[in-house]
């Protein structure tokens, strides 16, 4: 029974993580945890619940770990404005001072939707979330970032709601 049960155990993780390496550790892991807490289970009818609630916050803890070994989320490397156009170099200096200001939470997920170009799906793989809660991320860094543009800069739209000019609201702005 027992050997059954590590079978679907282990499509369960295979499932949720591609690397068939670290499919493999993260059994193992699971393994390790279920042997070590045995005595923590308080009603032996719920040991499958119990087991794959193990599961899942491994491949959690896992999701994380990763992410935070892969995610050098840096912007010097990242072009973020056109040469052609100096104005929109100041401009963009001030978006990257921002952007590295916000929350690391907020900053991961900008920095991987807008200058990276991973979709949301890509996004919840990578730091190990919903797609949901992506989302939700994305809208609260876009939310943030746009109130610290217009606490510092009077900024100037087309038709399209496009950025056309801006000015410094104050010559000692924390970002520009």
């Amino acid at each position: 029974m027992w050997e059954d049960f590590i079978v679907r155990l282990k499509k369960f993780i295979d499932n949720h993580i591609s690397d068939k390496d670290d499919s493999e550790d993260l059994l193992q892991e699971v393994l390790i945890k279920i042997y070590k807490n045995l005595d923590s289970l308080k009603q032996d009818e719920k040991i499958y619940p119990w087991i794959y609630q193990i599961a899942r916050n491994s491949m959690i803890d896992y999701y994380r770990r990763k992410s935070k070994i892969e995610l050098n989320l840096e912007l010097e490397d990242i072009k973020v404005y056109d040469a052609e156009e100096p104005s929109n170099g100041d401009i963009a200096i001030c978006i990257k001072n921002m952007i590295n200001s916000l929350p690391e939470k907020y900053k991961q997920v900008i920095i991987l939707s807008e200058y990276e170009n991973l979709t949301y799906k890509e996004i919840s793989r990578r730091l190990g979330i919903s797609v949901s809660g992506v989302k939700s991320r994305i809208q609260r860094a876009r939310k943030l970032l746009k109130n610290m543009l217009c606490d510092c800069c009077n900024l100037e739209f087309d038709r399209l709601g496009n950025v056309i000019d801006f000015q410094h609201k104050t010559k000692d702005c924390k970002f520009c």
